[in-house]
């Protein structure tokens, strides 16, 4: 008998029985979430902790996007509130490690009070299903290009940089990092610093060692900007009450622009400093440094040597990693092994191996150095030393048949000594081990354009005089320098200088050898700065202040500079 179709007061029965069955099983659901969301709550008073129903929580994004998606879910860990001075974080597991190992990087990395409250696993995953709510932000890609033709473009138009002004402010939000980025290169600029004053924000650059205020825009646009900068420089967006680091490329046609960009909370927003640093710059050869004859033929005898030290000294900004640089340029060939450990590597050299420390993975200067070593190197550069355990293996690897080329923080070559000592190295392995110490400062050159002769005042002149009176016995005469016709400079700044009178730097320096009464000295272990001094000028050194006179009155810089810096 063939089955008949149902009627459709039965399929109405049917439906309303699936609809009541389906209301049921809800509240049944219900009911227990809201027992589950009790005995979390209970639970958490056992523990110690607060409790908090994400459901009905207010969850922010900025919060949340605190932490990737996945890693939350990994650690069991989710950010739900964040002001900058306060942060709470959820769990469902306060006693697991990866908890306790994320609340403490948390505190860590930005310095607020950090919260953990525990929720139910319900709660937990409704907090988690908000990731896929947020706004979808694109990959940052690794490199920002900036083409030939927008740098054309730009670089055209602020053909000087103080016409920057004018063009910054009619342009767009994304171009004016462009147009400064542009404008910097083109003005061979070291540094960019954007800064946010009350009412301002100032942009200067960098040129020969000197800060130029190159544009002002209204305070307003700060956020923006600021927000734009952190974006391509891979920082976090939402924290502006810790200092950042971050770094991005510029990729041109044929070169690329390491960008490397640092900022630092102030009273009305931060200060942002952009490093720039070119592919293709290699520093200066060897013979171009700005070393006189005889220091140049002292200096080169000594890096010729299968081993020992040669330290440059100087504060930051000196041009102590461009001579080390120039070092390692001329004595770099197919025979030799050269490692370096920078902080950071600022220029890569062809055929050197250059290794960059870390010390966030506890890769420092002296465990650098110590692995460096068992790479059977001939000649090792250290960026800097500043403790005494870089300085013991710094000095017995220039002792065991290593050239070993390093920077050191001192006022003067003769004051190296006294700061090994200080680093409690032993003097009897010090003095054999040290072959030269280079003092150094980088001076303005005049501009060769309005360049035109002046005439010293007399207190000047006496100054001058005396420093030319204590120079090495026979050096006026084998020069030719007469101090009654001495000449000297000055520029007026002209189209070609920006009206500022300079144009590019060139080293003032002083060599000191460790000739045999200065390692008596040395080995003593009671060398005073003044002492090496003054056996040094008599063993015929030639110090930073009479080599900055000399290039004055050759008309390389002027004298007011070469005191600005040698004094």
């Amino acid at each position: 008998m063939a089955n008949s179709s149902p009627s459709i007061e039965d399929l109405l029965i049917n439906e309303n029985s699936k609809s009541a069955q389906s209301a049921l099983d809800k509240k049944i659901h219900n009911i227990s979430l809201k027992d589950k969301e009790k005995e979390t709550e209970q639970q958490a008073s056992v523990l110690g902790l607060p409790y908090v129903n994400l459901k009905g929580f207010p969850i922010a994004p900025e919060a949340l996007v605190l932490m990737e998606k996945q890693k939350a879910i990994d650690a069991d860990v989710v950010v739900f509130y964040y002001d900058e001075k306060e942060m709470r974080i959820a769990t469902t597991d306060p006693k697991k490690e990866t908890v306790t190992n994320t609340l403490k990087k948390l505190k860590k990395e930005y310095s607020a009070n950090v919260a953990l409250y525990l929720v139910s696993q319900n709660s937990f995953e409704y907090a988690i299903a908000f990731y896929d709510n947020l706004p979808q932000i694109k990959e940052i890609q690794s490199g920002v290009d900036v083409t030939e033709e927008d740098l054309i473009k730009w670089q055209k138009e602020i053909s000087d940089y103080k016409k920057l002004q004018a063009v910054i402010q009619k342009a767009s939000l994304t171009d004016i990092i462009t147009i400064v980025i542009a404008s910097s290169l083109q003005s061979k600029s070291s540094d960019i610093h954007i800064e946010a004053e009350e009412k301002e924000i100032k942009i200067r650059f960098r040129i020969d060692g000197v800060l130029n205020t190159v544009a002002v825009l209204p305070h307003k646009l700060w956020r923006k900007i600021i927000s734009r900068i952190k974006l391509l420089s891979g920082m976090k967006m939402n924290i502006d009450t810790i200092p950042q680091d971050g770094r991005f490329t510029i990729n041109m046609k044929n070169d690329k622009v390491d960008v490397r960009v640092s900022t630092i909370p102030t009273s009305y927003g931060e200060s942002v400093v952009m490093r720039l640093l070119k592919s293709s710059s290699v520093g200066l050869p060897f013979e171009e440094l700005g070393l006189r004859k005889s220091e140049y033929e002292k200096l080169e005898h000594e890096i010729l040597k299968p081993n020992g030290m040669i330290i440059t000294t100087g504060p930051t900004g000196s041009g102590k990693t461009t001579t080390l640089y120039a070092i390692l340029n001329k004595l770099n060939d197919e025979e030799t092994k050269i490692i370096t450990l920078e902080n950071p590597v600022e220029y890569k050299l062809k055929g050197i191996n250059q290794s960059q420390i870390d010390h966030s993975r506890d890769y420092t200067f002296a465990k650098g150095l110590r692995s460096i070593l068992r790479q059977d190197p001939d000649i090792v550069m250290v960026g800097e030393i500043r403790d005494n355990e870089t300085a013991e293996i710094a000095v017995n690897a220039a002792l065991t048949g290593h050239l070993v080329v390093s920077t050191i923080h001192t006022n003067s070559a003769a004051g190296t000594i006294p700061r090994f000592l200080a680093m409690d190295t032993p003097p009897f392995l010090l003095a054999p081990a040290i072959n030269a110490i280079i003092g150094q400062r980088l001076v303005r050159k005049l501009c060769p354009d309005c360049k035109e002769e002046i005439e010293l005042d007399s207190t000047v002149m006496k100054k001058v005089k005396t420093l030319l009176d204590t120079l090495p016995e026979n050096f006026l005469k084998k020069n030719n320098l007469d101090l009654k016709n001495l000449k000297f400079f000055t520029a007026k700044g002209c189209d070609k200088c920006h009206d500022v009178g300079y144009k590019g730097r060139i080293g003032i320096y002083e060599i000191m050898i460790m000739t045999p009464e200065i390692e008596k000295l040395t080995l003593a272990g009671q060398a005073t700065e003044y002492e090496l001094q003054k056996i040094a000028t008599k063993d015929g050194m030639i110090t930073m202040a009479q080599d900055g006179v000399l290039k004055a009155i050759e008309g390389t810089t002027s004298i007011e500079e070469v005191f600005k810096k040698a004094e």
